[in-house]
């Protein structure tokens, strides 16, 4: 057998402090179960290589396995390991018997288990195993996968769980090796035996703090009745009505796509000239037809192809690398960014896609609150509907415990009915026909902060430095970019007649892009509405808007794309 080198942390990469009180805790509990609950970008790889290390160190294991999501992910744990000279096989098949000699293990993925768990026990028992289970719910996508872990596992000597954000779960659907509490509502929720949350790791410097822009607008589709129906983001409405606004809203065939990516598209480029010089973001789409869209018209808005990334992608794994090593601005994933993906450089975060659950939201926004240096901060660009809202409130309100806000007005919603899945309930015959996008706030203690009169020329060098401007001024500086960000939106999208919409319709819909864009204008620049629908009328003609016919109104969102603020 070839000689193995051995195994240590190397001391030009020390253990952060809650790594190195969790790893103390681990020894001393001695179990043969732990569950770890980091938040996203703490460190959990660096933690569970370094027990790894230490097991080994005192021979109380013989072979290290690590289960991960992905095989992107295989590779990352695999590198990793070889920093810290834990030479584990990130390639090792299913067609394969034996671990190679030369090896102190592998990585393999839950799927690769649940495809043949008598392997992996043959392995597991062939010597004393440590099993990492990285981001263990993934053993609940099914019940062949929690029953596959269990059969392949049952024997290791220890098995160290990881999860990014504590994690809920059915009676019936129990994950193994997970201690559970139990609910009032008849479901289980996962107990960790060491929690580091965001908020411990905000004030430890270990990730940046996050600002979340929410962007309402108004979405236009056709039901299945043949009826046109129209709604904002933000305004009350069923839950079906909300879910279709807000699927209509993420088409690339909107505006409100094309104009969050141009406010995202902004703030890289600010961030790139105050000190972030690599700063990148990333959208995050539901399926790849969307993320190939999204693509162009990040192409069209920005001027630069962004990276796609797709989770069935057999280069999904070279092209994050080369994204993360790269000066590359955007990326459009597709699943890949959900958890475990590091791309350090990565700061924003468009929010394009309809998941919802709390999971999914904490292990996302994950990607984009790795701190490098003091004073970076991360820029979630989010759907304003209700469930995002909820979900950025719980996050938002860990990060105030360490930065305090200002005294906070009144509470904007319940964070109730969080579990919800992705919205599907739109009915067949559901078309979209068109969506505007408007900032609508900042999120900030539990509140919808809107623009502060007037913030100051000079306070755009600030933007999202916490404690250096107000919330109402970080808004107003958003709020005064909208309508750049709106100009930019529409050259990106091809203006198509729209034959099959009655007139009445179509001068309805002209209306509420006026009003809309009016809203922005005002907002920005100040003036009344009034004020700028006269001045609208003076330069075109006319009568008011109310009365006024298609070409009347299509001329005045003309003007008004070209008003001076």
């Amino acid at each position: 057998m070839s000689a193995q080198p051995s195994v240590g942390v190397p001391s030009s990469s020390p253990l952060r402090g809650w790594q190195r009180e969790a790893l103390a805790r681990y020894l001393h509990a001695d179990a043969t179960d732990y569950l770890v609950t980091a938040t996203p970008g703490a460190g959990k790889t660096t933690f569970a290589l370094a027990v790894a290390a230490t097991l080994l160190g005192r021979r109380a294991i013989d072979r290290v396995i690590v289960v991960c999501p992905t095989d992107h992910l295989r590779t990352q744990w695999a590198d990793a390991a070889a920093r810290v000279n834990l030479a584990l096989d990130p390639t090792l098949s299913n067609a394969v018997g034996p671990v190679r000699a030369d090896m102190r293990g592998y990585v393999t993925t839950y799927a690769q288990v649940a495809g043949a768990p008598m392997l992996h026990r043959a392995r597991t028992e062939n010597k004393r195993t440590l099993v990492v289970l990285d981001e263990i719910h993934h053993a609940g996508d099914g019940l062949s996968w929690g029953d596959a872990v269990a059969n392949a596992f049952g024997p290791a000597r220890r098995r160290l769980a990881l999860t990014g954000t504590p994690f809920r779960t059915k009676a019936d659907e129990r994950i193994p090796f997970v201690r559970y509490d139990a609910e009032s509502d008849g479901g289980l929720s996962s107990a960790a035996d060491y929690t580091y949350g965001y908020r411990e790791a905000l004030a430890d410097g270990v990730v940046r703090p996050v600002v979340f822009a929410a962007y309402t607008g108004v979405s236009r589709w056709r039901n299945s009745a043949g009826e046109v129906m129209a709604a904002s983001l933000t305004e009350a409405a069923t839950k079906r009505t909300e879910a279709a606004a807000w699927k209509t809203a993420l088409n690339p065939r909107g505006r409100w796509v094309p104009h969050v990516i141009a406010a995202m598209d902004e703030r890289i480029t600010h961030l790139r000239s105050r000190g972030m010089a690599d700063a990148a973001g990333l959208v995050l789409a539901s399926d790849q037809e969307d993320a190939r869209a999204y693509a162009d018209i990040v192409a069209k808005v920005t001027g630069e192809r962004p990276a796609v990334i797709l989770s069935d992608d057999p280069k999904a794994s070279a092209k994050i690398g080369r994204f993360t090593e790269s000066d590359e601005r955007i990326a459009v994933c597709v699943r890949m960014i959900s958890e475990g993906v590091d791309v350090p450089r990565a700061a924003c975060l468009a929010w394009m896609t309809s998941y919802r659950t709390p999971l999914f939201f904490a292990q996302a926004v994950g990607r984009v609150v790795r701190a490098r240096a003091a004073h970076e901060s991360a820029t979630v660009f989010l759907p304003a509907v209700r469930p995002l809202l909820a979900l950025a409130a719980e996050l938002e309100a860990e990060r105030n415990h360490v930065i305090p806000p200002p005294a906070p007005g009144a509470d904007l919603f319940d964070a109730d009915d969080l579990e919800r899945p992705e919205p599907t309930g739109v009915g067949d015959g559901y078309e979209a026909l068109e969506s505007e996008a408007e900032f609508a706030h900042l999120l900030h203690s539990g509140r919808a902060v809107v623009a502060a009169p007037a913030a100051g020329p000079d306070d755009d060098d600030y933007l999202g430095l916490p404690g250096l401007l107000t919330p109402e001024q970080t808004a107003a500086l958003l709020a005064k970019r909208d309508l750049e960000h709106r100009r930019r939106a529409s050259a990106a999208v091809r203006d198509e007649p729209e034959e099959d919409l009655s007139a009445y319709e179509q001068i309805a819909g002209l209306r509420r892009r006026l009003s809309a864009m009016v809203s922005s204008y005002a907002l920005a620049s100040g003036r009344p509405h009034a004020w700028i629908h006269a001045e609208l009328r003076r330069r075109t003609g006319g009568p008011s808007a109310a009365a006024a016919s298609a070409e009347q109104l299509e001329a005045r969102i003309a003007a008004l794309a070209k008003l001076p603020l």
